[in-house]
């Protein structure tokens, strides 16, 4: 599995060592780098769409006819010439003008490509030769040759964020993490229309709404214009990229949106969507103070005493989102979570807000989402085209609980988790029937995996009989004589005699044990398996019609009598396996195995590598069951009725009236709740063990950097 956080530290290590033995500073070396990361992107997406069109060309003759740039239309990719395509400059000779072909091949893509006018590197020439070989070579590893969109994006985000913190990207902006914008795409569906970001960054958005309206068999190119203003000139460029290598056309602009209003789209947008700069405190009230998108009676939240300033500028963008759309639209935007609950002229404007009927959802998301910064956020949503029974009301999530821990510093939403919050939205707005797709689909998912338990658990049989027979002729050889005693003093010889009988006894009493633990692992599976092949004969008859929310419920119910089969058997094979490394490692370390022409080193390590992998694997299909039972459990246990009712500590509708109560706040947490404290099961416990070793790992690398620093440091001072 690629290991996505290990790849960008090395990548960027690489990279970065290579400037730093270089003489040029991280201005000019971070737009090239960027350039070189789109470039791999670009060729990995040609090729990949390449191969489609490849299997659907008409041939004569045996051959296929030459593809053509309009065979590309349409397909989430670039056309590359020959000469832009990655490989060809790796194949550059030795004595080639690398940074002079590196600039043509941007100057080519950029000729088929007009909204990449202008936009790509063509620096390279300023690099030294051996310098430029070596960074297309750190873009060339394997990880990379084969690696998807995701990957890349993951990969721009890291390195756009280590260039903003060494000073190469003006005012240090970070960015959106893939599950907040997917959270946003799936809460509003932007499937049509006019898709705007008045902050766009490198235009994640857009690529997400692009999947978005892919995954539904439609080309978001030909139903979407997607309209994006950028402050940085370095992020107008990027968004220009990533919009081109995802095949989505749009109009980017470099402007400053508190002062460049975007009047022709006023009131215009179908979906909004953004994730602007929290807390911005430097905006001129006297430049914006007669701007149309500032809808309220209060306009300005309020202007700082010292600076004259805006003091906080969190609601202008809040009445720029709401100003934008249309009569019936949609926006969806990340928020600082204290502008949920700001006073004094924020609260102003918020209870103007709230009293259009407009806000629809708030989400209330947890810490360590973002890449650089710690800080918890909230998801606002707004939809101008509510129907009558919800124009009251407004949805509130308290999803601070709901997370996947990536690293100690970084956690996001798995797909799972992603799907049940969405979940949640639809069946506040009455859609019971995709709600109960997504419990037919988790359903159909757990018995696929089930499924697949017989075959893993069939293959530990054969590691597991040889290393027993392996271990057993050992044993049997173990006689009165042990030849470890040979050549000692008298004393000392019967001291280790003993000691040496001691250890043969341990050794086969942990061959007896091992052997006793692998009939209790048979006894287990051949009862599980037996049922479980009722069980799915039975799931294959129902599985069409498992479309209502009782039937839904009685296979759920059906599975969940071989939960605790599933997790004695997964702790039966952790133990015989635990077992069988045991008794290798004391007849190789306490009776010095290896030394006895009986002892087979070399198969026994051949079954015991076997066995690890057999045991991997089974434990993984057990897991992944449980897992996917896990997410309908998580579903129907909160809306067992397949209708949305208030869950305490996640969710809530509450009305306009509720809402004035509490003095006009909307932070989830005030109206939500807590949930009462579950006992932990072995999952949970596994997840926080499993958060601890992410975090002391972490510790433990930060603790050698530290040491590495101190001692340079003191190398320097001549300590």
């Amino acid at each position: 599995m690629l290991n996505i956080s290990q790849l960008e530290s090395s990548l960027w290590e690489a990279a970065d060592q290579l400037r730093a033995n270089s003489k040029l500073n991280a201005n000019e070396y971070s737009m090239p780098v960027l350039g070189l990361i789109f470039l791999r992107h670009a060729t990995n997406r040609f090729n990949a769409v390449k191969a489609e069109i490849e299997k659907g060309l008409s041939s004569r003759g045996g051959k296929k006819r030459t593809i053509l740039k309009d065979d590309f239309k349409g397909k989430s990719a670039i056309f590359l010439p020959e000469e832009s395509q990655y490989q060809y400059l790796l194949n550059l000779p030795e004595n080639a003008d690398i940074g002079k072909a590196i600039n043509a091949a941007m100057k080519a893509i950029e000729d088929e490509t007009e909204m990449l006018s202008g936009v790509l590197p063509k620096e390279y020439t300023n690099f030294e030769p051996d310098l430029l070989y070596n960074l297309v070579r750190i873009f060339d590893r394997e990880e990379l040759r084969t690696a998807t969109g995701d990957v890349f994006g993951r990969i721009y985000e890291y390195f756009l964020n280590k260039f903003a913190m060494s000073g190469a990207q003006e005012g240090g902006e970070f960015f959106t993490p893939p599950s907040l914008v997917r959270t946003i795409v799936n809460m509003i569906e932007p499937d049509r229309g006019i898709v705007l970001d008045p902050a766009c960054g490198s235009a994640g958005m857009f690529v997400q709404t692009g999947h978005f309206v892919e995954n539904r068999g439609e080309d978001a190119s030909a139903k979407i214009t997607f309209y994006g203003q950028e402050k940085s000139d370095t992020n107008t460029r990027l968004a220009r990229m990533n919009l081109a290598v995802h095949a989505l056309e749009g109009i980017i602009r470099q402007g400053n949106t508190f002062y460049d209003r975007w009047e022709e789209l006023l009131g215009q947008c179908d979906f909004v969507m953004s994730n602007p700069p929290f807390n911005v405190d430097g905006v001129s009230p006297e430049k914006v103070k007669n701007d149309p998108r500032l809808f309220t009676e209060k306009k300005i939240p309020g202007i700082a005493a010292k600076t004259k300033a805006v003091s906080n500028a969190n609601y202008l963008w809040i009445q720029y989102f709401y100003s934008y759309l249309n009569e019936r639209g949609r926006a969806g935007f990340v928020m600082a979570s204290s502008a949920s609950d700001a006073g004094h002229g924020e609260k102003e404007i918020r209870e103007e807000l709230i009293a259009t009927q407009a806000v629809d959802m708030i989400i209330s998301i947890g810490t360590n989402f973002f890449y650089t910064k710690s800080l918890p956020c909230t998801l606002w949503f707004f939809d101008k085209g509510k129907p009558a029974e919800r124009q009251d009301k407004v949805l509130m999530i308290d999803a601070r609980n709901v997370y996947r821990v990536v690293t100690r510093k970084i956690r996001d939403f798995s797909e799972e988790q992603l799907q049940n919050i969405t979940a949640i939205a639809w069946l506040y707005r009455g859609q019971q029937e995709r709600y109960l797709g997504l419990v037919r689909e988790y359903l159909n998912k757990t018995h696929q995996e089930a499924a697949t338990i017989e075959d893993a658990l069939t293959q530990l049989e054969s590691p597991l009989v040889k290393l027993i027979q392996l271990l057993q002729t050992f044993s049997d050889s173990l006689g009165a004589s042990l030849p470890l005693l040979k050549d000692l003093p008298e004393v000392e010889g019967l001291v280790a005699e003993d000691i040496a009988n001691q250890n043969v006894e341990t050794f086969r009493a942990t061959l007896s044990e091992l052997e006793a633990g692998i009939q209790e692992l048979t006894a287990a599976r051949e009862g599980l398996i037996k049922e479980l092949q009722v069980h799915l004969a039975w799931f294959a008859s129902q599985a069409k019609s498992l479309s209502t929310n009782e039937a839904q419920k009685e296979c759920a119910a059906r599975f969940a009598l071989f939960i605790p089969q599933l997790k004695t058997l997964q702790k039966h094979i952790n133990e015989v396996h635990k077992i069988g490394t045991r008794a290798v490692e004391l007849a190789e370390k306490k009776l010095e195995a290896r030394k006895q022409d009986i002892w087979d080193g070399k198969e026994v390590k051949k079954q015991r590598e076997a066995l690890d992998i057999v045991r991997d694997q089974a434990i993984f299909v057990i897991k992944s069951t449980l897992y996917m039972k896990a997410q309908v459990t998580w579903l129907q246990s909160r809306f067992p009725e397949a209708v949305f009712v208030d869950v305490p500590g996640l969710c809530k509708v509450v009305t306009r009236d509720e809402i004035t109560q509490q003095d006009s706040s909307l932070t989830p947490g005030r109206y939500v709740g807590v949930t009462a404290l579950d006992g932990e099961d072995e999952e949970d416990f596994e997840e926080r063990m499993r958060e601890i070793h992410l975090e002391l790992a972490s510790l433990n690398e930060e603790a050698v950097e530290l040491a590495a620093s101190i001692a340079a440091n003191f190398e320097e001072l001549g300590i």
